[in-house]
């Protein structure tokens, strides 16, 4: 591996979707992360459909980069395994239920008794404290927990969930930037300590400027589909084709704007000469726009809007996303050989180092494909591992292929 945590090891037990994100970026970054599987049926995500070659294709989106291998951490056996695997970790993480983790002799305070340096990180779905620490919660319900979902969708309509597991993957955005800076702390310090997340406290965080918002003026927020509470123009238009989207913040852009529209007169009328006057009156302002884009293609339009610098875009169906020349310019598909999928192509991370590079360049494990190999670097002979394969302790290979 290459990247800037070349030489880390992660133990990782993390299963589902934020967990594995989170060790993902790690390994993407460079570090070796072991990833830990139950026996038989591994990591939830593998069978999150659709299926692609027999994987969930979000388990393929987030493993990238590891080695699984397959323990019973029931079992004592497993569990001294695990223990002799965090000897010379630099990190744990795991997003088990509150105090799941302590109740298997995972928790911090058994394991950096092992390693005093190890950075131990636990992400779950509501923290270590208050009432609803014991509560199970998956990205929906912790997007209606945070008012997130009560915000999100049209004016009129239904509400809705983020379409992207914004809270799964924005927490382990959030663990894998304090797992970097614990190490860096670790290296002045030689101290390891806890990182601790939440889908909550993201959750919670991405909401600070409607709470502020709300805190100024007493007003609750309200859905508004693809339009901004501080902005206006600032939405979804159809044409006579696709629908585009644009975004205008401030009076350049709105002067631009009806230039573009043939629609100068606006720029003098009381009813739209400010931002604030655009938003105090804004179903009026956006009636009159649709009432002009209505008359022409989303290519004509977008063709236009370019060419007078104003933010916008054709709103693109995902297949279009792919194929689309920017992606391929900014490089951001990774073709990966995988022994069960033909043309397995996965997003890199979106960030570049110029020095340090992150590749891809291992595919997502197959169930428990590097368990032999790990226990041989930790020095386990042929006849201790033949013994724990029978007493079910590990699983070899695939577990549709069990040895």
């Amino acid at each position: 591996m290459t990247g800037p945590l070349q030489g880390i090891r992660v133990i990782d037990i993390t299963t589902n979707i934020s967990g594995p994100s989170l060790t993902m970026i790690l390994a993407d970054l460079g570090a070796e992360v072991i990833k830990i599987e139950r026996p038989d049926i591994g990591d939830d995500s593998r069978k999150m459909g659709p299926l692609w070659g027999g994987e969930g294709v979000y388990y393929l989106h987030i493993n990238r980069n590891k080695r699984s291998i397959v323990i019973d951490l029931r079992t004592t056996e497993g569990k001294d395994i695990v223990y002799d695997l965090i000897k010379d970790a630099d990190v744990f993480v795991e997003n088990l239920r509150y105090e799941k983790a302590n109740k298997l002799g995972l928790g911090y305070e058994n394991l950096k008794k092992i390693n005093s340096e190890l950075i131990y990180c636990s992400l779950s779905a509501y923290g270590q404290e208050g009432a609803k620490r014991h509560k199970p919660g998956y990205d929906a319900i912790v997007q209606a927990d945070t008012g997130i979902m009560g915000i999100n969708g049209s004016e009129n309509g239904d509400t809705a969930r983020a379409a992207v597991s914004i809270l799964d993957q924005g927490s382990a955005m959030w663990g894998a930037l304090g797992v970097v800076s614990a190490l860096y702390h670790r290296v002045q310090s030689g101290k390891g300590q806890k990182v601790e997340t939440s889908l909550y406290e993201t959750g919670v965080f991405w909401t600070g400027y409607h709470m502020l918002a709300f805190m100024a003026t007493g007003d609750e927020p309200k859905k508004m589909g693809t339009n901004h509470a501080s902005f206006a123009p600032y939405g979804a238009y159809a044409t006579t084709d696709d629908s585009i989207m644009i975004g205008i913040s401030n009076n350049s852009l709105f002067e631009k704007l009806c230039k573009v529209l043939g629609k100068e007169e606006w720029i003098k009328d009381d009813r739209f000469r400010t931002n604030l006057n655009r938003v105090q009156n804004r179903n009026e302002l956006n009636d009159a726009i649709q009432n002009v884009f209505i008359t022409e293609s989303a290519n004509n339009w977008i063709s236009k809007l370019e060419e007078g610098g104003i933010p916008s875009s054709i709103i693109q169906k995902i297949s279009s996303v792919i194929t689309n020349p920017q992606t391929e310019s900014m490089k951001m598909l990774t073709k990966v050989n995988h022994p069960k999928i033909n043309g397995l192509n996965l997003p890199r991370l979106p960030f570049q180092l110029s020095d340090t590079p992150l590749e891809i360049k291992k595919s997502p494990p197959l169930l428990g494909e590097d368990t032999i190999a790990i226990l041989k670097e930790k020095n386990v002979d042929d006849a201790t591992i033949k013994q724990l394969i029978e007493k079910g302790v590990i699983q070899v290979g695939d577990s549709s292929n069990k040895k």
